[in-house]
């Protein structure tokens, strides 16, 4: 996926055998899945988001807050080290690429200036499927 090299590695073949075609395609491929239908869009159950490749803590409930924009949004990962930011040109656009600091796996992007009402005035805009939540 990139040149960095993760704590946690495996082969095209070995993310492939762990993961759903879906989670493959948004995780290892840096697809997007579609607005509105994420399980952790709305939810508010408390507890910690990690990633779904591997399992690192990226989120808290205590970061997520109602975007309503069709995406899990969080005003900051649980800690800054969690993830890892990268330019994302792809779609003739500049965007920030949200990715898993353990796996490398991509999450979403993360936007500025939107004007939310959070303390660091970012959404990151994630994908439920490349996520799991296990309540606090």
């Amino acid at each position: 996926m990139t040149e960095r090299e993760y704590p946690v590695t495996k082969t095209d073949e070995q993310w492939r055998a762990s993961l759903t075609p879906a989670e493959h395609a948004v995780l290892r491929q840096a697809g997007t899945e579609r607005p509105f239908v994420g399980e952790y869009t709305d939810t508010t159950t408390e507890g910690v988001y990690s990633c779904r490749a591997c399992g690192a803590e990226l989120f808290t409930h205590a970061e997520k807050f109602p975007s309503h924009c069709g995406w899990p949004s969080f005003y900051a990962p649980s800690e800054a080290d969690n993830v890892e930011l990268r330019v994302d040109r792809s779609l003739g656009m500049v965007r920030v690429e949200v990715l898993c600091a353990q796996c490398g796996s991509h999450l979403g992007h993360v936007f500025e200036g939107e004007g939310y009402p959070t303390p660091t005035d970012q959404r990151y805009c994630i994908n439920s499927i490349s996520m799991r939540l296990s309540p606090s």
